[in-house]
């Protein structure tokens, strides 16, 4: 983790933190705009029934490029909530190690 970086690890964790949550705001702003975006799409479908402009919406390429937006949105979430993760795991496994080394100096 501290490869070149001698950021305390607070602050690689804060910028960790932020990032996930940017990308989890905006997966969450995608999925709770859904409906609206679909209620728009049928509404501009010209059919007459709600089934039928929501078999016309769910083919057109518009509503396909939203739904791939939306789940590549989650995914790089669900990655940098990973990484926020694998920061805060590195932090304690430093904090161990150095306790560690402090326990052996004491034994010397």
């Amino acid at each position: 983790m501290r490869d070149g970086d001698n950021r305390p690890f607070s602050e690689i964790y804060r910028e960790a933190a932020l990032d996930w949550v940017d990308k989890d705001a905006a997966a969450r702003m995608l999925e709770e705009c859904k409906t609206a975006f679909l209620a728009k799409l049928k509404n501009e479908s010209g059919e007459k029934t709600d089934a039928a402009a929501e078999r016309v919406v769910k083919v057109m390429p518009e509503w396909t490029d939203y739904i791939k937006r939306m789940v590549n949105a989650k995914t790089a979430a669900n990655r940098a909530k990973v990484h926020l993760n694998y920061v805060e795991m590195k932090g304690w496994e430093n904090r161990s190690a150095e306790a560690t080394k402090r326990a052996e100096m004491r034994l010397t």
